[in-house]
């Protein structure tokens, strides 16, 4: 089965800040952050349910090259991702705010 996958715009957000910080470290950096996060995406779209809950219902990802978090809850057949956040933000302020 694959999932449809919708990105919520706080979760756009993180990433567009997450790859202008990489670029600007290093030109490429950014794509390849970008790179990594579409792998990421395409394991959710195949199989959302073999990432752990981790906090209030939501699942976690942890991406494999970049230290950065996805979270995210799979309803039906829609895996939905909240936030994407580097794994040194406290993610209870972010969800708690």
């Amino acid at each position: 089965m694959t999932y449809d996958l919708t990105v919520h715009a706080l979760a756009m957000s993180d990433l567009a800040e997450a790859q202008d910080w990489y670029e600007r470290q290093q030109p490429g950096l950014g794509d390849e952050l970008m790179a990594e996060v579409s792998e990421a995406f395409a394991r959710l779209e195949t199989s959302p349910e073999a990432f752990p809950i981790y906090y209030r219902g939501l699942r976690r990802l942890l991406m494999r090259r970049f230290p950065y978090k996805v979270f995210y809850r799979v309803e039906q057949a829609q895996v939905i991702v909240f936030r994407v956040l580097h794994t040194s933000r406290d993610h209870r302020r972010e969800f708690d705010a």
